[in-house]
């Protein structure tokens, strides 16, 4: 394998100015616009009701006008049924408490700060799977200037937090590959399973609970990065030459289940500590009211019987929504979500023009997300063809984000839950770039193509700038806003 190169500082400023634009791309003006723009509506009051009593609660019907007048007067004092784990609200709730609700900054300061950390994440995960500090640091570029990710990144939603601890976990696993890599062609012997505590494979267990803890999409990711961390140890030692294949690979998948599913399991289970501590959650007190197997402690009769009603709602979600998108457009960007979008008149909020629109819409770069969605094909073919690990790590996560909706084609569904998988999908398009820059044979040809890739690269840092006022609900003139609809589709 190709060392990892070293992070010279010429290039470690590199990737803090990559980090400083995803900053200041996430972190300036989140006080407008001063509503609950889509969801959140719901996750900023149940982040509220975290915060002061540890489980989510109900609101009467005024709730919205009362919460951006500074007041929490709508809150009940009753559990609410809400179909998503705990742990992305009380990271909401974090900044609720540092800045209060008197402003949207209290409730969009999180999602910010963990947008913003998840583009070095991808940066420095690029540089080490690519073994390139040119490619890590245009990953992280163009994850920063994408507007889903900005988006996202700026509205008090879960998906954000989900995105970060599935990435995270990515990491983990990448740093464990290499690692096992060293011990396995090193003093460990191939006959045995390599190093069987594996501290970052442990640490992805437990960002994989994590990410469960905000969504339960989650769930694909993990079966697909056990599966694959597993591939990673079949194929090492392979490489390395071991005896009795079939014994060592039955041993290592114990190994890798262990220490992803297992340990992800009751870190999953912790994020609902506040719920579980607390009696006042919807179904808390289901397991004392109701016959469950005695060994079953109550509160956990009352959280699985929670689930198995959650899971319900789920598989039968099917209301029509005017922004509802199947998967199979997501990679084209085909039906984007608007989270808000206001008319003004002259003089009013800023317009300078007979009629302004302000819009907040989840649309991708779609520079960015239409290369993305070609790269597939070539990283595809790299993997099948080259048997190239890369390729199919890079996959793995466009696998396990987009593949499994396409079981639920009824189901109420929108584009912006592909910023999940949008990582490795820039990590299949720079994947692809750098298979282009390496394959060019002549010095002629490679200057050709890197001036082609910075073409690239800069036609998309344009395009954001482009789309800018529609991903941050500036005041523009309609005509503007129109301009940037391309599609009747985008409106």
């Amino acid at each position: 394998m190709k060392p990892l190169p070293r992070l010279s500082p010429l290039w470690a400023v590199v990737f803090a100015l990559v980090t400083a634009l995803a900053a200041a791309l996430r972190l300036t003006g989140l006080n407008s616009p001063h509503a609950l723009i889509f969801d959140e509506t719901y996750y900023a009051k149940d982040a509220w009701a975290l915060l002061s009593s540890g489980f989510e609660r109900s609101w009467g019907p005024d709730a919205d006008k009362q919460w951006l007048a500074g007041s929490t007067a709508g809150m009940g004092a009753s559990g609410s049924y809400v179909v998503h784990p705990p742990l992305g609200k009380w990271l909401i709730a974090l900044g609720l408490g540092a800045f209060g609700m008197e402003h949207a900054v209290g409730w969009r300061i999180a999602p910010a700060v963990v947008g913003t950390l998840t583009v070095p994440l991808l940066a420095f995960t690029a540089r080490r799977l690519l073994r390139s500090n040119l490619w890590g640091a245009v990953a992280g570029f163009l994850l920063a200037v994408d507007g889903m990710h900005l988006v996202m990144s700026r509205a008090a939603l879960l998906d954000i937090f989900l995105t970060f601890f599935l990435l995270l976990a990515f990491f983990f696993l990448v740093r464990d590959r290499d690692a096992a890599d060293d011990a396995a062609f090193g003093s460990t012997s191939p006959r045995r399973p390599l190093v069987p505590v594996r501290g970052w494979r442990l640490l992805a267990g437990v960002s994989l609970g994590l990410a469960l803890g905000v969504k339960w999409s989650a769930l694909a990711f993990v079966a697909v990065f056990g599966l694959m961390t597993w591939l990673w140890d079949v194929a090492r030692r392979r490489r390395a030459g071991g005896s009795r294949p079939v014994w060592n690979a039955v041993a290592d998948a114990g190994t890798a289940l262990w220490q992803t599913v297992v340990v992800a399991a009751p870190v999953y289970v912790a994020t609902w500590a506040g719920w579980i501590a607390t009696r006042g959650g919807y179904f808390r007190t289901w397991g004392e009211e109701h016959a469950h197997p005695a060994w079953l402690p109550d509160w956990a009769a009352s959280l699985a019987h929670y689930h198995a009603s959650a899971y319900t709602f789920h598989n039968e979600l099917d209301a029509d929504h005017p922004y509802e998108a199947q998967a199979v457009t997501w990679l084209f960007q085909g039906r984007p979500t608007s989270f808000f979008y206001e008319e003004s008149a002259a003089g009013t909020a800023g317009c300078a023009a007979a009629k302004c629109s302000s819009a907040i819409t989840d649309l991708g770069n779609p520079l960015i997300w239409w290369a993305g969605a070609l790269s597939l094909i070539v990283v595809t073919a790299a993997w099948l063809l080259r048997r190239d690990g890369r390729a199919g790590a890079a996959l793995a996560g466009v696998l396990a984000g987009l593949g499994p909706w396409f079981a639920f084609p009824s189901r109420t569904m929108f584009t912006f839950y592909s910023v999940s998988f949008e990582p490795w999908l820039i990590l299949c398009l720079v994947y692809a770039l750098a298979l282009a820059l390496s394959s060019a044979r002549t010095p002629r040809s490679r200057a050709v193509v890197a001036w082609c890739i910075a073409g690239f690269v800069c036609v998309a840092a344009a395009l954001s700038a482009w789309f800018w006022p529609i991903w941050t609900g500036q005041a523009i003139p309609y005509e503007q806003w129109r301009l940037r609809m391309w599609f009747d589709s985008w409106i």
